[in-house]
């Protein structure tokens, strides 16, 4: 399996099942295409001799040939057999998503949470619930041993004390177990102060800082509950905050929705302001929300990929660059294959913690019962449930079967799938769309920056 495709200005051809990706002229670039729709060397030959001379088609022919027998263009499917036994397959828990609180001090418009509600009741998690949690994991986790714990909200900083407390538990039990904590934090800023800058910065492997991009953009959608806007509040805390971290190990992260479609200008933005590292999302919401993304936006969308990807080959190397967290791509090693087959891992190796010890798939299934797998003093008791989402893979929805990208995305968000779908193993469309251009602008800034000598 192949795709091909044209991008500011270069002929891509990535080989699905083995990862390669060969930047090629138009010659070789139509060759293949023929090759691919099954014509035989001399078909070809004669459907292009009026383009180019026959010497040259040959000599491409010759170089697909090579390359077919070097394990490099259309090769065959190896991962099919990996996937059979994945319910059998023994998984440990690696990650927990810590609802340190069900509250927030912003009510910001498209916010899957409620305000931090999360369908259910305002809460904080107190520290037994957070310390039982983490026991629970050290005990889950076999024998491995480095472990991640995100404190997530609603606003994780709203319990603040609890969030510093767990971590001076949890680094007391690495000792005791042999264990090492990745702590990270997800947070909205209004409370961001020196004291907490200067914990996150001992403590936390990764920060993520939540802001949409330009100051009206952010405004509307991230407002305060009284309607005030947030924008003058946090750029200069986040600003301060990643200068701090060496603009490293952290994210500005937006999210774009129907009223800021032209999103690339909010990605140059945050860029503008300072930050090296910034990753902007789509909106996943219901159809009917004015926000929404359409699928007749897709095309403007695409546009804007391509704008931005253009815009970060020609700041690459230069004092203005930075990264767009959607653009980042290993070609060379790549996640192991059961990354590349089942994803993040919710429901199984990765599980979400309400403020009262509920476990969930992740946070974005936290609220619905159904979804309700144990809790932190009893452990997962539903079972069912997690060979569900062990068997959640690129091989068990059919829309992957024939997209490019599946090894990339590996099969996208279960919670999206089922809240548009009703089923975990189907797959978000329009997400689905925009996660292909994302890998196609990947892969030519690629291309583009070793061209430029990297």
């Amino acid at each position: 399996m192949i795709h091909r495709y044209y991008n500011n200005g270069y002929y891509i051809v990535l080989d699905v099942n083995s990862g390669a990706v060969h930047v090629v002229d138009e010659l070789a670039y139509e060759v293949i295409g023929l090759a691919d729709e099954a014509y035989q060397p001399e078909e070809i030959v004669t459907k292009l001799k009026d383009r180019w001379p026959e010497s040259d088609i040959r000599e491409v022919l010759e170089d697909v040939e090579e390359l077919k027998n070097q394990g490099v263009l259309f090769t065959e499917d190896t991962y099919k057999d990996k996937i059979i036994d994945f319910k059998k397959r023994s998984t440990v828990v690696k990650a927990l998503c810590l609802h340190i609180a069900h509250d927030c001090n912003l009510a910001c418009r498209y916010c899957f949470a409620e305000e931090g509600e999360y369908h259910g009741r305002r809460a904080l998690m107190s520290y037994e619930v957070g310390k039982q949690a983490l026991d629970f994991l050290i005990a889950n986790s076999g024998s491995r041993r480095n472990l991640e714990v995100d404190f997530f909200g609603g606003e994780p900083l709203m319990n603040w004390q609890v969030v510093k407390d767990l971590v001076a538990y949890g680094r007391k039990q690495e000792k005791l177990h042999d264990k090492k904590f990745r702590f990270t934090l997800t947070t909205n800023g209004i409370l961001l102060n020196d004291e907490v800058q200067e914990f996150v910065n001992k403590e936390m492997s990764n920060v993520v800082l939540s802001i949409d991009g330009r100051k009206e953009v952010n405004d509307k959608m991230r407002p305060f509950r009284n309607g005030h806007g947030s924008y003058d509040i946090i750029v200069p805390k986040f600003q301060k905050l990643a200068d701090s971290r060496n603009q490293t190990n952290y994210y500005v992260r937006g999210t774009f929705t129907r009223n800021n479609l032209d999103f690339c200008e909010d990605v140059l933005h945050m860029a503008d302001l300072g930050f090296k590292q910034v990753s902007v999302e789509p909106v996943v919401a219901a159809p009917e929300e004015p926000y929404a993304i359409r699928e007749e936006d897709i095309p403007f969308i695409c546009e804007q990929y391509d704008k931005l990807a253009a815009e970060m080959v020609k700041r690459h190397g230069k004092e203005n660059d930075f990264n767009f967290f959607h653009f980042m791509i290993d070609l060379t090693g790549g996640p192991c294959v059961y990354k590349r087959l089942s994803g993040c891992g919710s429901g199984t190796e990765y599980l979400a913690v309400t403020p009262w010890g509920d476990l969930y798939p992740c946070h974005q299934f936290v609220g619905n019962e159904k979804f309700l797998m144990g809790n932190v003093w009893d452990g997962v008791k539903n079972g069912e449930l997690r060979d569900e989402f062990k068997c959640c893979n690129v091989y068990a929805k059919e829309k992957c079967q024939k997209c490019f990208a599946k090894f990339y995305c590996s099969g996208g968000c279960a919670a999206n799938s089922y809240n548009f779908h009703g089923n975990i193993n189907d797959a978000y469309d329009i997400g689905c769309e925009l996660q292909r251009k994302r890998v196609e602008c990947a892969i030519m800034i690629k291309a583009a920056t070793a061209e430029q000598g990297e």
